[in-house]
């Protein structure tokens, strides 16, 4: 009898890949533990090889393990193509994008008017969130393309440009150098976080969190209310916000790149093709 890969059975492989857990990846799929790994076993049946083997207290996939994954995201690829195709017939294409907050209002709308210009029938679908969880959802081939701050070798992408980091304040807030700076951070990961405090320690500046979000609208909110201090782009300063600088004796903080990301394995010729002419050009667009 013809051995048959079963697309649910690789789906759980790369998931397993993704999360590096067979407990997270049973959080992930709604499954006790013991069910994903009977899923492995049926696996390791069809391919005649074992796929995982123990590391310390974890287990990684074999060579045999590492080469099946990589057919499997190819697969799932082509399959999630041809549905999404099917599902969308009655348009040219669909195009998934994100972008984070910071330049939802600057380099996204640019991006948009691209494609809009030079692909009329294309559908978009939008989604602004915070850089790393888009970075993930592009790495889960949730989306297709992707504007970050992140850089990440593992994707193919090109410079959009790069945005001056700057220390805002409010404009009636009173900086008092001499003090602890108060400062406004975003809770969880984020880059704009990690640059501050590193500023900061590098030159033995004493600091405290005045106030944290999850979001950047929180961010600033508090930040205009004069409740203290934060690291964002440029972009973000406005009439009611004013940037401290080394005058006020506030350490200089690094430029952070944009980059536009394209997800791995893209089948869809029509996504390559609206990341190819974004490449040729956003550079004399965004960049300029």
């Amino acid at each position: 009898m013809e051995k048959t890969l079963e697309l649910d059975l690789l789906r759980t492989l790369v998931t397993i890949a993704n999360l590096q857990s067979f407990a997270a990846t049973a959080v992930h799929q709604g499954r006790t533990q013991s069910a994903i790994t009977q899923q492995m076993q049926r696996l390791e049946e069809k391919v005649g090889h074992p796929l995982f083997e123990k590391h310390g207290r974890q287990k990684r996939l074999t060579d045999h393990g590492q080469r099946l994954l990589g057919y499997a995201r190819h697969l799932l690829a082509i399959h999630d193509e041809a549905l999404l195709s099917l599902q969308n017939r009655q348009i040219q294409g669909l195009v998934r994008i994100g972008a984070p907050h910071d330049v939802s209002d600057t380099m996204l709308p640019l991006v948009l008017q691209e494609i809009a210009q030079n692909f009329p029938s294309m559908q978009m679908d939008v989604h602004v969130g915070r850089s790393p969880f888009l970075m993930e959802s592009l790495k889960q081939g949730e989306l297709d393309l992707v504007i970050s701050n992140r850089e990440d070798a593992s994707f193919e992408g090109f410079v959009l440009r790069s945005s001056p980091t700057v220390w805002l304040c409010s404009a009636n807030y009173v900086h008092d150098p001499a003090k602890l700076i108060p400062l406004i951070l975003a809770d969880g990961p984020s880059i704009y976080h990690k640059l501050a405090c590193e500023a900061l320690e590098s030159v033995g500046i004493r600091w405290t969190p005045r106030h944290t979000s999850t979001s950047l609208v929180g961010v600033l909110a508090a930040v205009r209310a004069g409740l203290g201090v934060t690291a964002r782009g440029v972009e973000q300063l406005d009439p009611g916000l004013r940037v401290l600088g080394t005058g006020d004796g506030m350490p200089v903080l690094p430029e952070l790149v944009y980059r536009l990301y394209i997800r791995s394995h893209v089948i869809n010729p029509v996504t390559r093709q609206v990341f190819e002419n974004l490449k040729a050009r956003m550079f004399t667009t965004v960049v300029e």
